[in-house]
């Protein structure tokens, strides 16, 4: 989990490997309290929406028309796209790592 990146620093991350199924989960710029899974994919980044749900709970938006799936961890979420032929573009292969604060140096 990427925390509160920039959908710009997202991109920076991802296009650096350019490896199909890379991905990472950020927080949204634009909703309060959604999370981003954003996904690398021929040379495009694909987002999809991850809420949490009053009881603690995970629901992601995938595809239009397909209903939303609900997780109790973001790991179980993880663990299920790793999988093909889930709703996602492409399974999730890559983690991106999270890098290290630029503060740490000292």
């Amino acid at each position: 989990f990427h925390g509160k990146i920039t959908k710009r620093t997202c991109e920076e991350l991802l296009g650096k490997n350019r490896k199909n199924g890379s991905y990472l989960i950020r927080e949204s710029e634009s909703m309060e309290g959604a999370l981003c899974l954003c996904v690398f994919f021929e040379d495009l980044i694909y987002t999809y929406r991850i809420f949490r749900e009053h009881q603690g709970y995970f629901r992601i938006q995938t595809t239009e028309g397909v209903p939303d799936k609900i997780f109790r961890t973001l790991k179980d979420l993880i663990y299920t796209y790793e999988k093909p032929n889930q709703g996602l573009i492409i399974n999730l292969r890559y983690p991106v790592k999270k890098q290290k604060a630029s503060q740490r140096s000292q």
